[in-house]
């Protein structure tokens, strides 16, 4: 169970006392996105390159690009510990797991809300987490989508099926309000952002999450 903050959120003039916001989480989620894949730009390799020296926690990486074959492979090399890329994109997405493990990353591959998993199952046995997107891709303080909760807990019956451990990982509107239905489903890393960012304090706010997760499992 794992709470990765989102910096989509964040103040992008201040990355570094943002990301310290955040040092009690898991993970912090860093969304690189093209403005061709999704309607959107923010920011690329030099900027998480910098980020990672600097991030007091592992990086996690979402590629909303084209052409990840070709992209993802330097952000594994430039030292994030988790590369995710869509599979709507990927032309190969086999050698581009495996490229992105030889580099030392941990591999994803991510599906937008209208994409179905069943295509991909087999794909499970070359990645490390698979992440179901709760929004469309693009922007955030998005309403999460509580429609995409059966693929969620079609991703968890077949990594039992697969064995492993693979984690499954829900990206959009994830808040205090809706997490309890994404750990229900079987989603054990939560990305979460305007509800952390957007908080008084950024590290109560993961505090929260976790706590909620953990009393949800408890019961």
């Amino acid at each position: 169970m794992q709470i990765s903050p989102s910096i989509l959120s964040a103040d992008f003039a201040n990355l570094e006392s943002e990301l310290n916001r955040i040092k009690n989480a898991d993970w912090a989620h860093v969304d690189v996105m093209d403005n061709h894949f999704v309607p959107n730009l923010t920011l690329g390799l030099p900027v998480v390159e910098a980020l990672l020296k600097v991030s007091p926690i592992p990086i996690d990486c979402h590629l909303m690009i084209e052409d990840p074959d070709r992209w993802a492979p330097g952000y594994a090399e430039a030292g994030a510990t988790s590369v995710t890329f869509h599979i709507e994109a990927a032309k190969d997405p086999v050698r581009l797991a495996r490229t992105i493990r030889a580099a030392g990353a941990r591999s994803a591959f991510a599906l937008k809300p209208g994409t179905p998993f069943a295509p991909y199952e087999d794909l499970l046995r070359e990645v490390d987490m698979v992440l179901v997107m709760t929004v469309e891709p693009g922007f955030g303080g998005q309403s999460f989508m509580a429609d995409q909760m059966p693929k969620v807990r079609e991703v968890r019956e077949a990594v039992r099926r697969h064995g492993g451990e693979i984690w499954i990982q829900v990206d959009g509107g994830v808040s205090a309000a809706t997490i309890e239905q994404c750990a229900d489903a079987g989603a054990d890393v939560f990305v979460a952002g305007s509800a952390v960012y957007g908080a008084e304090s950024a590290a109560d706010a993961v505090d929260e999450l976790r706590a909620l997760v953990r009393s949800h499992r408890g019961h």
